[in-house]
């Protein structure tokens, strides 16, 4: 009944939308389906309609973004990507409501890109402007020439969201003994204390553009304070089972982003220090098997043209200071992502192919897809994900996930 209820809804609000003449409607509606190459089996099959309904004025406008997707044949989700009303001044504009923020110059990656959280229940294979989650927030921009001051301030948390333990995306944490989960501490509640806070500075010139950012915010991952249950009946410690209790932490971070054009070639770059991060650790002496570091993350890219071939490449670093030998994630983690773009038939056929590379870890994400625009509003893609390495890596525990899938997708 209550997916019922959805349906009627948007259609009552798109009809009645639609014929008023002073509002903008435009979307898609996709078909999606996958299967995993090695069983046949259908990994996804997914039904999308999205809807945004824009109004602009001289001095204020709004946006309304909801999105409907039907995954299988019977489970319904209504999502409301973004819905904010924006107040344009002399020198400045305001922005409040549920909204998706994106910064930083990096593709495919988040380093400075950390005011909206992600959803990661189809791991990093949604595009990229859904797979940012809107926060409701007020946003700021203060124009100075070419120079921009943008502050956010997020009243109330929202995590990561993470795959179901039915998902095939849902990886089965590796404990040495049984595990009970307590969340009662993790959630966070709305309130000034709690809230967070973004600050950029952005400057455009003729020879560089570059951002500027500072954060205090709430780490979307919760840290997992593990107990362990010591069992003495046999005279000896046996570790018996493990009380965990996830928790989130505030983080405070510092960065910066550039672009530049040389001759042709585009360069960018992108780090963040991030202060306060509690990793995981294997150290006895550790309080609640966690100790607190700080670590920077950087990238480079280059985009540049072969002929009508369009390339981009980018490398990745995440490097922990102060380093513990018992702590379970790596000292230094390198990375790269390789981009490969062919237009032809007067722009109808498009071929790409776009690679995540765990060089740490030997394993990688290779995404080629081809995508034919059928005409002006409907395309047709073909595509793969293919997942190379073995568990130890972030791409290759998902060896058993490649994956061949098509789209078919109406725009208006």
């Amino acid at each position: 009944m209550k997916k019922i209820v959805i349906a009627i809804i948007l259609l009552v609000v798109t009809g009645g939308m639609t014929r008023a003449q002073s509002i903008d409607v435009s979307g898609f509606a996709r078909t999606y389906e996958g299967a995993k190459t090695e069983s046949g089996d259908f990994s996804i099959i997914q039904q999308t309609l999205n809807l945004n309904f824009e109004k602009k004025g001289e001095k204020a406008a709004f946006k309304a973004n909801p999105m409907l997707y039907l995954y299988n044949s019977d489970s319904l989700h209504l999502n409301l990507r973004e819905l904010f009303v924006d107040m344009y001044f002399s020198n400045f504009d305001l922005r409040v409501g549920k909204q998706q923020i994106v910064w930083g110059k990096a593709d495919g990656v988040f380093i400075t890109d950390v005011v909206s959280p992600l959803n990661l229940t189809e791991f990093l294979l949604p595009d990229f402007d859904e797979i940012r989650i809107g926060v409701i927030a007020t946003k700021l921009d203060y124009y100075v020439g070419n120079n921009t001051f943008e502050f956010v301030w997020v009243p109330q948390f929202t995590p990561i969201t993470k795959p179901a333990s039915n998902s095939i995306w849902y990886i089965q944490p590796d404990f040495p003994a049984q595990p009970t989960f307590n969340w009662n501490n993790s959630e966070i509640k709305p309130s000034l204390e709690n809230s967070e806070m973004f600050i950029k500075y952005s400057a455009m010139t003729s020879v560089i553009d570059f951002d500027l950012m500072a954060a205090y915010t709430w780490d979307d991952t919760p840290a997992m304070h593990v107990n362990k249950i010591i069992d003495m009946s046999s005279g000896s410690p046996v570790l018996s089972g493990l009380n965990i209790t996830p928790e989130y932490h505030r983080l405070s971070l510092a960065g910066a982003s550039f672009s530049s054009e040389i001759k042709g070639v585009i360069l960018r770059g992108e780090a963040a220090y991030y202060n306060g991060k509690y990793f995981q650790t294997e150290d006895p002496a550790a309080k609640d098997a966690l100790i607190q570091k700080d670590y920077l993350n950087y990238v480079l890219g280059l985009d540049f043209n072969i002929g009508d071939v369009k390339l981009s490449a980018q490398f990745i670093q995440k490097y922990i200071l102060d380093f513990d030998k018992n702590m379970i994630d790596d000292e230094i983690n390198n990375m790269a992502t390789f981009l490969a773009r062919y237009d032809m038939l007067r722009e109808t056929l498009h071929l790409e192919l776009f690679s995540y590379i765990g060089l740490t870890n030997e394993d990688a994400l290779i995404r080629p897809k081809l995508t034919y625009d059928f005409d002006d509003s409907f395309s047709i893609l073909l595509g793969a994900n293919i997942f190379v390495g073995d568990e130890n890596g972030q791409f290759g525990r998902y060896h058993d996930n490649t994956m061949m899938y098509m789209k078919l997708k109406y725009n208006f």
